[in-house]
């Protein structure tokens, strides 16, 4: 699928990609609920209601992103919160193997997240990515998320990259659709970025996990 020695540059998203988004739906669809409520003193189903018509209200923007924001919005402290679940953080399947490979191959690999800075350092914290990486770069930087093109317009500035030699992969199809529109040749999506919930990406390139991708790595590496 991958002509790595084509490929300089790899930007990587994080919930979803490196690590599983089950994490994330089990903080903010049952979790955050169940402390909202009892912080709130009202019932569960009160406090799933409240939250998830939020939730799917801003969707997409970068507050939804947000811990600041939720935490003013809510009254609690969400970033508290989600260090109460941290035990759930892991990297997906073949993460580490992939990027040791790519740092092998002499690619620059980044981070590139809708995450807010304030849960970015959870994860990090809880998994082994970092030292893979060359830089850590979330939308909260320039205000704007990777679903907008005025994000991808400010990581042009930000770093040098050829978008004809550069591989975006992210699990969410509405960020890889902006990245495409933006110019980036080459994408790939996640088909099941929740190891709890089945999902098949129809409508870009996608893989299961990365191991799929591993070998054209491996023998680019071997050349």
């Amino acid at each position: 699928m991958i002509n790595w020695n084509s490929i300089d540059t790899v930007m990587l998203d994080m919930d979803g990609t490196l690590l599983d988004l089950h994490y994330d739906n089990h903080f903010w669809l049952t979790h955050l609920p169940k402390r909202y409520a009892d912080i709130h003193n009202m019932s569960r189903k009160e406090a799933e209601r409240q939250l998830h018509k939020h939730i799917y209200e801003i969707e997409g923007t970068l507050n939804w992103y947000c811990l600041d924001y939720w935490s003013e919005s809510l009254g609690i402290d969400v970033t508290e919160l989600k260090k109460e679940t941290k035990h759930k953080i892991q990297e997906r399947p073949h993460v580490n193997d992939f990027l040791q490979a790519l740092k092998n191959n002499g690619k620059l690999v980044y981070l590139v997240t809708n995450a807010h800075p304030a849960g970015i350092n959870i994860k990090l914290a809880e998994t082994n990515i970092e030292p893979f990486l060359d830089e850590i770069i979330s939308s909260h930087q320039f205000q704007a998320p990777k679903e907008q093109h005025r994000f991808w317009q400010a990581l042009d500035q930000h770093i040098d990259f050829n978008k004809e030699r550069t591989l975006f992969i992210d699990d969410n199809i509405t960020v890889l659709n902006t990245a495409v529109e933006f110019g980036i040749k080459n994408i790939l999506g996640i088909h099941q970025p929740d190891s709890q919930r089945e999902r098949v990406l129809d409508d870009v390139p996608a893989i299961h996990h990365f191991d799929e991708i591993m070998t054209g790595l491996q023998q680019a590496e071997k050349k």
